[in-house]
């Protein structure tokens, strides 16, 4: 009896697991990667230490993404974290957990994932054609039929799964070419946004702190009427704006507030643990304590000293100013810049540049107990192509695995 034959384009962590899942069906199965190697963008991953998942439950996990989650359910069901460990451990891999449960490999390389990977599919036979494009899939009443490559070549399957990504970091290859192939078969494409990306402000302050990182601050994001206050976290000052894994975190949003027209400005709490109070009680108390030391070096003890330079140009005070002669409107004012220090956000950096694509296929498009195509028979999808994101920390990655492995064992057994 002839093996069923299975195809997949896109050589990516959804790509690699849905070829490798497929495979262990006694199938036949080819792996089609435009690039000369496979997973360009994984090895980019977790700054290069791959963080392949998150340990948290499965609701808080869930919670994690933008929205959409419910469709994941069934993936996660069939293939979530602790499955997906098992798969690395098993196969030689030790991983540990760091802060805020991420699950990083004990080499601290992406490589090393790969590694597994690649010898995984080796172990099971896939066939791996590179630096090879798809053209476009052939339909026969309704169902896959096969594919035509650039250059003329074909291939027949009985199933192709796409898993080509989104359009982000386009220097690995993820040029968007599942998801026009998607369009052109009749799918709705949900507008394509950056996530997880770096914003850009209206004041240029930000070029002069280029490199300076906060830590242990908070965030208030306000869009007309809505306010959004963000856990403690880190933040990093850019050439033209801001970073760091609370921007990065609320990029997404701030994103969709922008393209809805909606003016967003960011304050910035530097002394989350203290209230206004409480701080301007703190001002009073050190002023009394060392009246005839200038308030430039009085901040030392607060702020960096880039920072410093900064609060008292905003704020209009000469830095050899004695402590002593600060008067109440300009301690208030220094208050106000360690309370709320503005940031008026008027766009974020291009897409290409961003960690991950927001948008993709329509959910609806899709049967999320198959990652089957409700449109085309035979027709499956994987990974970020699909119109699901999330916040860093591994739930990306995991998304990517869990519907690769979804639609590698649903093409091989449907």
């Amino acid at each position: 009896m002839q093996k069923k034959k299975i195809i997949i384009i896109g050589g990516g962590p959804a790509g690699m697991m849905a070829a490798i899942r497929a495979a262990s069906f006694n199938t036949e199965v080819i792996l089609i990667e435009k690039n000369s190697c496979l997973g360009k963008k994984l090895l980019l991953s977790g700054k290069g230490r791959c963080n392949l998942t998150n340990a948290c439950d499965l609701m808080s996990f869930l919670k994690r993404f933008s929205k959409n989650s419910e469709f994941l359910r069934d993936a996660f069901k069939i293939f979530f974290n602790r499955e997906l460990m098992d798969f690395f451990k098993k196969r030689g891999l030790n991983l540990k957990i760091e802060r805020q449960l991420r699950v990083f490999p004990v080499t601290d390389d992406s490589r090393s994932i790969l590694d597994v990977l690649e010898k995984e599919l080796k172990r099971v036979s896939v066939k791996i054609i590179y630096n090879t494009q798809v053209s476009g899939i052939d339909i026969v009443d309704n169902k896959v039929h096969g594919l035509k490559l650039q250059g003329g070549k074909s291939f027949s399957c009985d199933s192709l799964i796409l898993a080509t990504g989104g359009i982000s970091y386009s220097f690995t290859g993820s040029t968007g070419d599942g998801l026009k192939i998607a369009e052109a078969l009749g799918h709705k494409m949900i507008s394509l946004r950056p996530g997880l990306v770096s914003l850009e402000s209206l004041q240029p302050y930000p070029g002069s702190l280029e490199g300076l990182s906060l830590k242990n601050i908070r965030f208030c994001i306000v869009c007309g009427r809505k306010k959004i206050t963000t856990d403690i976290g880190e933040l990093l000052f850019t050439a033209r704006g801001v970073s760091g894994p609370l921007v990065l975190s609320l990029s997404g949003q701030i994103v969709d507030f922008l393209n809805a027209k909606k003016k967003v400005f960011i304050g910035i709490d530097l002394k989350p643990a203290l209230d206004r109070e409480k701080l301007d009680n703190r001002f009073v108390r050190e002023f009394r304590l060392r009246p005839k030391r200038a308030i430039k070096n009085m901040l030392k003890d607060l702020l960096p000293l880039r920072l410093i330079a900064l609060f008292l140009k905003i704020t209009n005070i000469n830095p050899d100013k004695k402590a002593a002669q600060i008067d109440a409107s300009e301690r208030k004012a220094l208050v106000d810049l360690f309370k709320a220090l503005r940031l008026d956000i008027v766009k974020s950096r291009p897409i290409k540049e961003a960690m991950i694509t927001k948008g993709g296929v329509c959910l609806k498009d899709i049967n999320p107990r198959s990652m089957e195509s409700r449109k085309i028979c035979g027709l499956y999808f994987a990974g970020e192509m699909i119109d699901v994101d999330a916040d860093t920390g591994g739930f990306n990655l995991q998304a990517a695995f869990s519907t690769g492995y979804l639609a590698g064992e649903s093409a091989a057994e449907n």
